[in-house]
């Protein structure tokens, strides 16, 4: 057993250590994030199953701090309201229990952050097709190969590994850097206004 957990421990740190090669995509998505709530907008998060959680934990992030005591920042994650992903599921399918919550709240602007392993969560697919009509940017969390998502999203994410915990690992991790970016950015100087 030690030497599995060893085994798993070197390569968690060598996911890590490949994943400095997507440091000009996180780069990019911290300043697509800081443009839309600079501007009023906000971040609104998707995705299934644990990246469902991973949604629902940066928007909290956002919403309400990361490392700084600071006024919240407009997020929301479109996995938590089970009557309306049950009520959406039910009447009019699965695939859009998203996007039909982007159309009642989602503007130009604002930012939909589809997270999904596979890149190829049809619902997440779904979302990101709405968001790009109503002038949403778009951006994916997903793993190596970025399925569908790399095809139409804005940005892409995509971590180097295939192996979905690995991903969500990077994921989780790449969420809190770029909350911390923005934190850092738009209240690092203003002490909490």
């Amino acid at each position: 057993m030690l030497n599995e957990i060893k085994s798993s421990c070197d390569q968690i740190s060598q996911n890590f250590q490949n994943l400095k090669n997507r440091a000009p995509i996180i780069e990019e998505i911290a300043h697509i994030w800081i443009e839309a709530l600079s501007n009023g907008n906000k971040v609104i998060f998707c995705g299934n199953g644990g990246s469902a959680a991973d949604s629902q934990h940066l928007a909290a992030e956002l919403m309400g701090k990361y490392r700084l005591d600071r006024s919240p920042l407009p997020a929301i994650s479109l996995t938590v309201d089970t009557s309306a992903l049950t009520a959406i599921g039910n009447d009019y399918g699965y695939n859009k229990v998203f996007s039909r919550q982007l159309l009642g709240i989602g503007h130009s602007g604002d930012v939909l952050v589809g997270v999904s392993t596979s890149g190829n969560s049809e619902n997440v697919v779904d979302a990101f097709i709405t968001a790009q009509e109503r002038g949403i940017k778009t951006v994916a969390f997903t793993g190596e190969h970025g399925g569908k998502l790399k095809e139409i999203a804005d940005v892409c994410l995509n971590v180097p590994s295939t192996i979905t915990n690995s991903i969500q690992e990077m994921h989780i991790a790449c969420g809190h850097l770029i909350c911390g970016l923005v934190e850092s950015y738009l209240f690092s100087n203003k002490k909490g206004e």
